[in-house]
C-alpha cells in the first residue's frame, strides 16, 4: 500500500516509511532497505539504477546528481544503509543480473523457489526448476551475497509429510542450506488459478492445525545458522477465501514448540533481544563464548562463527565465512586465492552512529572478535592470501577503519 499511496515514486516510498518509523520512536541511522516484488531482476537496469538511487536520496535528505554520489554521500551521513536486499526468481539469476545488483550495493538476495519438487514446479507453471534453484544459490554465495529462499508449503501436489521431507532437503542437500527463510504457506484468494482449482474441488489448502503442526516440526529441525525472516505472508485475512486463517502463525508456532518440547535452533528466536523479550532471567556477560559451525554449501566450505551463552540458548553475534567454490566468477573472487564474509552482526539495542555505550552488546568488542577469527581461519586453514567483505554501504568506513580497502564492490585485506 506504501507504494500505492506513493504513485510508486522511490523517494517518496522511502521517505514516507522513515518518517513512520522515526515518530513512532524508532533510530533510523541504521536502515535496512529491501526492495519487494519478486521480479527485480526483470526491470530495465536504468530503471533499476534510478529506484535504487531514489532510494538513498531519501536516506541522503539530498537528491544526488548519480547514484555513484549517492552512494557515497550515505556511507556518511546520518541515515546510513547498512543492508540491500532484491527479491528475484531462480532464473534470473545470471552472471550479468548478480554483478548488476553487487554494483547497485546488494547484500543479500531473496529468490523464489517455493519448493523443491520439479513435479510441483511444472504443476503450478512456475517456470523455472530445482536446477536452477541450485545454481543460483551457488552463484549468489560465491559473489559474497546472503542468500534466502521463500518456500511455500501446501502447493498443489504436495502432502504434509512430503513438505516436511523438503524442509528436512533444504539442509541434508549440500546445493541448497540457504541462510535464511520465509516460509508462506500457501492460501487461497480470488482471481488466481489456485483459486478457481479450489471451486472446482482440484485442490485442498492445509488447515491452520495442519500449517501449525507442520512449521513447527520444520522448524525444530532447521540448522542454527539459518533465520527465519517470515512464517506468513501480509495477507489481510478477510482477503483470504481458504487456508490459514490466523494472523500471528508465529506466535502458533512458538506456543505448539513450547507444548511438544521442541527446541526452536533459529537465529531470530534466540536473539538476545528476543529473549529478553520473552524471560527476565538475567544475562551474564562474562558466559559468553565463541561458537563454531562448519558445513558445506554450494561446492564451497561454510563456517558460521557466533557468540553465545550454549546454557541459555542465546546469541549475541555471528559472522558468515565462505571458501568460495572453483566457479565464482567475479574477478576479484577468483584472480587470487580468498575467502568471503557474507555477513557480520552483532545483536543488541541500537547505539547512535558516533556513539558508545559501554553497556550495549555492540560494543562488547564481539564484531571485531569475529573478523579477527575469520582472517586466522582464511589464512591458517583455507590457505588464502586476502579476505573479502561484502558490506552495507553505510557499513564501509567501520571496515575500512580496520585495514580493509575498496574493491569493486567489496572490501579486501591483504592476509600476507
Amino acid at each position: 500500500m506504501r507504494g500505492l499511496h506513493n504513485d510508486f515514486e522511490p523517494y517518496r516510498q522511502v521517505e514516507s516509511r522513515l518518517t513512520q518509523l522515526e515518530t513512532i520512536g524508532h533510530s533510523i541511522n541504521k536502515v535496512e532497505l529491501i526492495v519487494m516484488g519478486g521480479d527485480w531482476c526483470s526491470k530495465p537496469h536504468e530503471y533499476q539504477e534510478f529506484f535504487v538511487k531514489g532510494c538513498l536520496d531519501a536516506m541522503n535528505r539530498s537528491i544526488s546528481d548519480t547514484l555513484e554520489g549517492a552512494k557515497k554521500l550515505n556511507e556518511s551521513t546520518r541515515i546510513r544503509n547498512v543492508g540491500l536486499t532484491f527479491e528475484t526468481r531462480p532464473d534470473w539469476i545470471t552472471q550479468e543480473n548478480v554483478d548488476n545488483m553487487l554494483d547497485l550495493g546488494a547484500t543479500r538476495v531473496e529468490i523464489g523457489v517455493q519448493t523443491l519438487s520439479d513435479e510441483v514446479l511444472e504443476k503450478v507453471e512456475r517456470g523455472h526448476g530445482v536446477t536452477e534453484t541450485a545454481q543460483a544459490s551457488k552463484m549468489l554465495r560465491d559473489s559474497g551475497l546472503k542468500v534466502c529462499y521463500h518456500i511455500m508449503p501446501g502447493l498443489p501436489g504436495t502432502t504434509v509429510e512430503s513438505d516436511l521431507a523438503t524442509f528436512n532437503l533444504l539442509f541434508s542437500d549440500e546445493r541448497f542450506h540457504p541462510d535464511m527463510l520465509k516460509i508462506y504457506p500457501t492460501i487461497v484468494v480470488k482471481n488466481t488459478k489456485l483459486y478457481d482449482w479450489w471451486v472446482a474441488g482440484e485442490y485442498s489448502p492445509y488447515t491452520t492445525d495442519q500449517v501449525v503442526s507442520l512449521v513447527s516440526e520444520a522448524v525444530s529441525r532447521i540448522p542454527e545458522y539459518v533465520r527465519i525472516q517470515r512464517i506468513q505472508r501480509d495477507i489481510p485475512l478477510h482477503q483470504i477465501e481458504a487456508g490459514l486463517d490466523k494472523g500471528h502463525l508465529r506466535e502458533l508456532v512458538h506456543k505448539k514448540m513450547l507444548t511438544d518440547g521442541l527446541r526452536n535452533p533459529t537465529i531470530r528466536f534466540r536473539e538476545i533481544g528476543h529473549f529478553n523479550m520473552r524471560s527476565s532471567q538475567k544475562v551474564d556477560f562474562s558466559a559468553i563464548q565463541p561458537v563454531r559451525r562448519n558445513y558445506t554449501a554450494s561446492g564451497g566450505k561454510e563456517v558460521f562463527l557466533s557468540f553465545e551463552i550454549p546454557d541459555l540458548d542465546v546469541i549475541f553475534a555471528f559472522l558468515r565465512l565462505r571458501l568460495p567454490s572453483g566457479e565464482a566468477h567475479r574477478t576479484e573472487i577468483h584472480e587470487k586465492p580468498c575467502s568471503l564474509i557474507r555477513e557480520l552482526r552483532v545483536y543488541g539495542p541500537v547505539v547512535e552512529i558516533g556513539d558508545r555505550n559501554p553497556q550495549a552488546w555492540q560494543h562488547l568488542g564481539l564484531g571485531e572478535k569475529l573478523l579477527v577469527t575469520a582472517e586466522q581461519i582464511s589464512q591458517d586453514e583455507f590457505g588464502v592470501d586476502r579476505i573479502l567483505v561484502n558490506s552495507g554501504i553505510g557499513v564501509k568506513e567501520y571496515y575500512r577503519n580496520l585495514g580493509f580497502s575498496d574493491l569493486g564492490p567489496f572490501l579486501s585485506k591483504n592476509l600476507r
